[in-house]
C-alpha cells in the first residue's frame, strides 16, 4: 500500500509537473502580450473603432477553424464528465490570438477563459500522446484548468481549488487534487520565471467581525446575487437573441463590436474597454469613483462576450465586483478597501458557483484578514444566486437549498426546463 501511494504521488508530481510548465509558460506569454496591445490601444484609442472588423475577421476564423471549440470552457467541462473526444490542440493558439486581438481593438474581456481553455487542450494533447487511461486523462484535465487558472493570475492554491470545484456545483473532485495542486503551483512558478508579475491590490487590514458588520455583509451579499444574476442573464440573453436572429457568428461578432464602439463613444472614456486594471485599483482607494461603474462595465462585457469574442469573465467581473462594493462599502459604513476586495471576489464566486477557489484567491491576493469577510459574502451570494452560471455545461448533484436530484444534469439543460411542469424555478 505504502509503494502504491508512492507510485501514484511521483506519477502525480510528474505529470502535474509538465502540465504546470506548458500552462506557467502559455500564461506568460499572454499576460505579456496582453501588456503590450493594451498600452498600444491606451496611446492610439482610434483603434477601437475597429473592433468590429476584428470582430468580423475572429468570427470568420472560427466559423471555418474553431466549430469544434467554439463551446469554450463548457466543452472542456463536457469533455471532463462524458469522456469526450480530444479537445483539439487549436484550441489553445486560436483562443490565445482571438483574446489578444480582441483586447487590442478594446473588447470588453479577461484573460482567465484563455489561460484556462488553453491549459486544458495542451492537457488533452498530452493526455492522448501519453495514453493514459480515462480516469487520468479527467484528473489531468483539471489539473489543467488548475495550471491555467492559478498562473495567469498568480494565486495557485486558488487555482486548484478552483480547477476541483467548478466542475460540479457544490461538488469538489478530490480525486484530481494532487495534480490540480501540482500544476497550479507549478504554472505559478513558470510565469513568476519567465519575469511576469502581476496587480499588488492594497492588503487587507484587520477588520473585527461583530454581529452589525455581519448584517451589513448580508446586505451586502443581496447586492451581489442581485449584480451576478443580472450579468448572467444579461450574457445567455444577447448570447441567444444573437444566434436566433443573426446565424453568422462573423456578423454577430461584427454587430457586438459596433454596440461596444457606439456604448464607449456614449461614456466618453476607455475605462470600461479591455480589462480594466486601473479601475479596479482605483475602486480600493478612491472614494469618488462614479457610483455606476460597474453597470457600464457590465453591460460592455456582457455585449462583448454575449456577441462572441473570446477571452474571458474574470477580470471584467473583477472590476464589476471591485466598484460595485466601493459603492456598498459608502453606503454600508464599511472600509472603502474591505468592500472593493471582498466584492471583487464575490461577484465571480457567485457568477461561476465557486465561493471556496475566491475566497481562498481573495486570501492570497489580499491577505488573511479578508477571509471571514469574503467567505460570508461569497457563499451568501452563492447560495442566492440560484441555479444559474457563466458555465452552464456546468453539473448539478444537489440543489443549492439540500434537495438531492433523481440524476446529475447541466445548468444548460435546467435552465432550459426549469419553468416546465413539476420543475422548480431555483
Amino acid at each position: 500500500m505504502g509503494r502504491d501511494r508512492i507510485a501514484a504521488l511521483g506519477q502525480w508530481l510528474f505529470l502535474g509537473s509538465l502540465v504546470g510548465i506548458l500552462c506557467g509558460a502559455s500564461s506568460a506569454l499572454l499576460l505579456w502580450l496582453l501588456e503590450r496591445v493594451t498600452d498600444f490601444r491606451v496611446g492610439h484609442d482610434a483603434i477601437v473603432y475597429a473592433l468590429p472588423l476584428a470582430g468580423l475577421v475572429i468570427g470568420l476564423v472560427y466559423e471555418h477553424f474553431g466549430q469544434s471549440i467554439v463551446a469554450g470552457h463548457n466543452l472542456v467541462i463536457d469533455t471532463i464528465h462524458d469522456n469526450g473526444p480530444e479537445i483539439p490542440l487549436r484550441m489553445a493558439p486560436m483562443v490565445f490570438a482571438g483574446t489578444v486581438l480582441t483586447h487590442l481593438f478594446g473588447g470588453s474581456v479577461g484573460r482567465e477563459g484563455t489561460a484556462v481553455q488553453m491549459g486544458a487542450s495542451m492537457t488533452d494533447w498530452l493526455s492522448h500522446r501519453l495514453g493514459v487511461d480515462k480516469s487520468v486523462r479527467r484528473q489531468l484535465l483539471a489539473a489543467g484548468v488548475a495550471g491555467g487558472f492559478g498562473s495567469v493570475f498568480g494565486t495557485p492554491i486558488a487555482g486548484a481549488v478552483f480547477g476541483l470545484e467548478f466542475i460540479v456545483l457544490g461538488h469538489i473532485e478530490y480525486d484530481a487534487l494532487v495534480p490540480a495542486l501540482v500544476a497550479s503551483i507549478v504554472g505559478d512558478m513558470a510565469t513568476r520565471a519567465l519575469g511576469i508579475m502581476h496587480t499588488h491590490y492594497p492588503a487587507a487590514l484587520y477588520l473585527p467581525l461583530t454581529p452589525l458588520l455581519f448584517l451589513k455583509w448580508l446586505v451586502f451579499a443581496v447586492a451581489v446575487a442581485i449584480v451576478s444574476v443580472v450579468f448572467i442573464e444579461l450574457t445567455h440573453l444577447v448570447q441567444k437573441q444573437g444566434e436566433k436572429r443573426i446565424p453568422r457568428l462573423s456578423w454577430r461578432m461584427f454587430l457586438g463590436g459596433l454596440i461596444v464602439v457606439c456604448l464607449w463613444k456614449l461614456v466618453g472614456t476607455g475605462d470600461y474597454l479591455g480589462l480594466g486594471v486601473p479601475m479596479i485599483e482605483r475602486a480600493f482607494i478612491d472614494p469618488s469613483l462614479p457610483s455606476y461603474a460597474f453597470a457600464l462595465k457590465l453591460i460592455f462585457t456582457a455585449v462583448t462576450l454575449g456577441a462572441g469574442f473570446p477571452g474571458g469573465e474574470v477580470t471584467p467581473l473583477f472590476f464589476i465586483g471591485a466598484t460595485l462594493g466601493s459603492v456598498l462599502a459608502r453606503l454600508l459604513g464599511i472600509p472603502l478597501e474591505a468592500g472593493a476586495g471582498v466584492g471583487l471576489a464575490a461577484v465571480f464566486a457567485a457568477s461561476s458557483n465557486t465561493p471556496l477557489a475566491l475566497s481562498i484567491m481573495a486570501v492570497e491576493l489580499l491577505g488573511a484578514p479578508v477571509l471571514p469577510h469574503v467567505a460570508i459574502v461569497c457563499v451568501v451570494a452563492y447560495l442566492l444566486t440560484g441555479h444559474r452560471s457563466i458555465y452552464p455545461a456546468q453539473r448539478l448533484v444537489n440543489s443549492k437549498v439540500g434537495a438531492k436530484l433523481k440524476r446529475m444534469t447541466s445548468l444548460r439543460d435546467r435552465m432550459k426546463t426549469r419553468h416546465s411542469p413539476g420543475e422548480s424555478a431555483q
